[in-house]
């Protein structure tokens, strides 16, 4: 999605839930920018696996190809070959097959980093997020991605109402106002 930036406040001074981090409010330049409208699938990074993703430096910062060569993986961590050429996860001691229509999880900063340049791309700023995660195209501010609603189990993935990930676009009540999906719940969104 095209996110023409310009001038908004990030951060708040008014939600009690706040983290410490997320005050004070202050205004914040963002150029215009694009955000993929779904999370990284399960899916998309196994291609980048198959593609040799963890075998090639040049998708890899340095520090990212250092920590890749001791960590000595080829996939995620919880990853496992399931003998018939698909994947297998670990998720809260189960293990199951990968769905591929899943948002990837459990990657740390080096490998999102790595999947991103691989798919010519980049991490969005903690800026870019909160814009596309806050504001709308009318210059509005509102608590969640949709508005100022609370969220319910029709807008997101929230309160551990299932022990996954939901497949991409099941929320589809939940989309921000720029038309991204699962900006909250699920996954945790690594930035640059």
């Amino acid at each position: 999605m095209f996110i023409p930036g310009g001038t908004f406040t990030m951060g708040t001074d008014l939600d009690p839930w706040a983290y410490d981090n997320e005050r004070p409010a202050h205004p914040v330049e963002v150029a215009a920018f694009h955000l993929d409208a779904v999370p990284v699938t399960c899916g998309a990074y196994a291609t980048f696996v198959a593609d040799g993703g963890y075998d090639e430096p040049r998708w890899w910062s340095d520090d990212g190809w250092k920590w890749r060569q001791q960590a000595e993986l080829t996939a995620p961590q919880y990853w496992e070959r399931d003998g018939a050429g698909g994947w297998t996860v670990l998720r809260s001691g189960r293990r199951a097959s990968l769905v591929a229509a899943e948002p990837v999880d459990h990657v740390c900063w080096y490998e999102a980093d790595a999947y991103a340049r691989w798919a010519g791309k980049r991490l969005p700023t903690e800026a870019e997020w909160e814009l596309a995660a806050s504001w709308g195209p009318d210059g509005t501010k509102c608590r969640w991605p949709w508005g100022d609603d609370d969220p319910d189990s029709e807008r997101a993935n929230l309160g551990q109402r299932q022990d996954r990930p939901a497949p991409v676009g099941s929320y589809p009540d939940g989309v921000s106002r720029w038309g991204v999906h699962q900006l909250i719940g699920d996954v945790w969104e690594w930035t640059s």
